[in-house]
């Protein structure tokens, strides 16, 4: 296939075009006049310059593809609408696009987040049954964008895969977690240990992957993550063992993220950039699961779990490591 895949020079988006490249897929990239594309930088990618808010480059850049991933998102924001207008509005334009100039789309793959669903409210992994509850803006964002492309169907094919906590090379948001544990000091919140599903980047990407080459998974929604839970000390404790830093677990009360999140919210009020750390993020942190069943994707998409835990660690400090980020 020829496959358009936006936020092409982010995190996940890179490591998706890199798959499909592995696998003979053509990709085209789609990017931002200030995107930089230094993950995209030597390979036979096609890359286009265009804009959710600019009608004209979202025709260009649909255009004679055979499938869209939709990787793109806002996962900071100022205000309410700055989440819905980066991830709702941004993927109805890009849905609209499609529909004018390239009806004909053989599948479009919607990369959207477990914060859509919401954490685990009975102790339970989350399934694609389970009620959509979202607690943040964030989320209800981002289900927003899914709600989008359930009416698409009607115009074309459209798979939702809904990922869990992602980590691994390229990535910033855990980072901070990672240098943390390197100065030996290994953070938790809350008095009782939390739950968590997280996914090595490369399965994510495998996922994408097998989602565009089976028809079978097309018009349909999947979770995508690990196959097995950790708690966060699990997590930090198999963290410090790599790299070989034994420190001091310290246990944040819920009151205290709240309001260092909370300042934090009140501090990006007064900086061009929006802080990643609001008192919605809190809310985030202080659930007790967030996990999710992968079960579907394994049954009707032959998705498994390539990168264990221990690996996808060691790959993702090694990385940082050589970058001079840690």
């Amino acid at each position: 296939m020829k496959v358009l895949v936006t936020g092409a020079s982010g995190f996940v988006g890179s490591h998706v075009a890199d798959r499909l490249l592995e696998t003979g897929h053509e990709v085209r990239a789609m990017v931002r006049k200030s995107s930089s594309t230094a993950w995209l930088q030597g390979k036979p990618i096609e890359l286009v310059q265009s804009s959710f808010e600019d009608a004209e480059s979202l025709a260009r850049a649909v255009a004679n593809v055979d499938a869209v991933v939709h990787v793109a998102g806002v996962t900071a924001a100022k205000n309410k609408q700055g989440f819905f207008d980066g991830n709702q509005v941004a993927t109805r334009n890009l849905l609209d696009a499609v529909r004018r100039h390239n009806p004909n789309l053989s599948v479009f793959v919607q990369c959207s987040s477990q914060t859509a669903t919401g954490p685990s409210l009975d102790g339970n992994p989350v399934t694609e049954l389970t009620p959509p509850h979202p607690i943040t803006a964030y989320g209800r964002s981002k289900r927003a964008a899914e709600e989008e492309c359930e009416r698409a169907r009607a115009d074309f094919p459209v798979s939702i895969l809904r990922l869990a906590a992602v980590y691994g090379p390229r990535d910033t948001a855990i980072l901070t977690v990672f240098q943390t544990i390197d100065k030996r000091i290994k953070p938790l919140i809350g008095m009782k240990d939390k739950r968590v599903n997280l996914v090595h980047v490369a399965d994510v990407a495998e996922g994408v992957r097998l989602t565009l080459e089976n028809k079978a998974g097309w018009n349909e929604t999947y979770f995508i993550g690990g196959e097995r839970e950790y708690t966060w000390r699990e997590v930090s404790n198999v963290t410090a063992d790599i790299l070989q830093k034994r420190g001091l677990t310290i246990r944040l009360p819920h009151a205290l993220v709240y309001g260092v999140a909370g300042f934090s919210e009140v501090v990006s009020v007064f900086r061009s950039k929006p802080s990643v750390l609001n008192w919605e993020k809190g809310r985030d942190m202080v659930q007790a699961s967030w996990t999710c069943s992968v079960e579907k994707a394994k049954q009707e998409l032959g998705y498994r779990q390539q990168v264990s835990l221990e690996d996808g660690i060691r790959q993702t400090t090694d990385w940082y490591r050589s970058q001079g980020w840690m």
